[in-house]
């Protein structure tokens, strides 16, 4: 019954109520003005000086006061509506004015109160884009900082030591062949940032091409893991595995998650406690597979926990293995870049000094072109 009395008299349709004002407006004009005209016939007719004369102006009269009383019923019954579109335009002022937080009042229901709620859903649009468009500026500025720190100190020691090499500043062949080793190494280093970078780049911007197929995950696991474990024992850490006693075929790119798997075993070897274990497991979560990689190290805070996946982000060479190379400190941006571009997810479990970093990957093809 309210539906239907709101439908009858307009508080839903802003034409309805139009309607109902024209309406009453006219049965009112009409009303009063005869009322009105009635009274005036009555006067002229008594006058009778000039009949012809009273006619014609009884007729102007009557028409006058009809549309002037037509106006003034119609403008007191709309001037709601008057109002609520003066104050919609200046709400639209305001945010074309560059005040993307303002926003204008929804005080009706009807088409008007849905042009309201449209403005600010723009105003609100608008406002998050440029947000975004900041936050871009503001992520390639720091990436051009970054950049530009991180191959400034390799080459600046490269120049250095081939300075020390030209003027022949060594006292013996070791001492230059020394010298050579270190220039040798920050050139490596400073290539090994350029690739980070490259294909950080190429992430983040979809030119990577991923090539997508079938594969088993727990084959590819067991294959790394085992490749890693000599190198890992040099450094005085163990590898354990769990997996599955069942092969595992997931969509994947099996070179991208090789590297994804090389980088976290990576990570966990330099910051292990020695002598140590890193432990990786496997297992099925439907829709997912997760993947774990633990290791027990130096507590960080939750600060640098949220840091941790960011760009140029590098741990105290405090809590790092003086015999591994310190990253570019885009190899975590780069994992996480890969395996969101497999739909999956990369997040961090750490309390006490005790690391996991979980993947999950899904089990099934989502909607992922093979090229991408």
């Amino acid at each position: 019954m309210n539906k239907l009395l709101s439908l009858i008299f307009g508080k839903r349709s802003i034409r309805v109520r139009m309607f109902w004002s024209f309406i009453l407006s006219l049965t009112l004009a009409m009303n009063v003005s005869s009322l009105l005209n009635e009274s005036l016939l009555n006067s002229l007719l008594a006058a009778r000086h000039f009949p012809y004369l009273s006619i014609v102006l009884y007729g102007v009269l009557s028409t006058v006061s009809f549309i002037v009383l037509f106006i003034l019923s119609f403008s007191l019954m709309t001037r709601r509506i008057v109002q609520y579109l003066l104050s919609l335009a200046e709400g639209l002022d305001y945010i074309a004015g560059g005040n993307l937080r303002h926003r204008v009042p929804l005080l009706r229901k009807d088409e008007l109160g849905r042009v309201a709620e449209n403005i600010n859903a723009m105003a609100e649009k608008l406002e998050r884009q440029i947000a975004k468009e900041r936050q871009i500026q503001k992520s390639q500025m720091d990436l051009i900082t970054g950049v530009s720190h991180d191959l400034r100190t390799p080459l600046t020691n490269i120049i250095g030591y081939l300075e020390l090499l030209k003027n022949r500043v060594y006292h013996n062949e070791q001492e230059q062949e020394r010298f050579v080793d270190i220039t040798y190494n920050k050139a490596m280093q400073l290539k090994n940032l350029i690739d980070d970078l490259f294909e950080y780049t190429r992430l983040t911007t979809s030119d990577a091409k991923f090539v997508m197929g079938q594969f088993d995950i727990r084959e590819l696991l067991s294959q790394i893991a085992a490749e890693f474990q000599p190198f890992a024992k040099e450094h005085g850490v163990t590898v354990e595995t769990y997996l599955a006693f069942k092969s595992m075929p997931i969509p994947m790119d099996p070179g991208k998650i090789r590297r994804v798997i090389d980088n976290l075993l990576m990570n966990a070897l330099k910051f292990s406690v020695k002598p140590g274990v890193v432990r990786v497991s496997l297992e099925a979560r439907p829709p997912f597979v997760a993947i774990k990689i633990e290791n027990e190290g130096t507590p960080i805070s939750k600060e640098q926990e949220e840091l941790l996946f960011g760009r140029f982000y590098k741990a105290d060479h405090s809590r790092t293995a003086n015999a591994i190379q310190t990253g570019s400190g885009l190899g975590l941006s780069i994992v996480k870049s890969i395996v969101e571009r497999h739909n999956g997810t990369l997040s961090l479990v750490h309390s006490s000094g005790h690391f996991t970093f979980i993947i999950e990957l899904p089990l099934t093809t989502a909607a992922h072109d093979d090229e991408n």
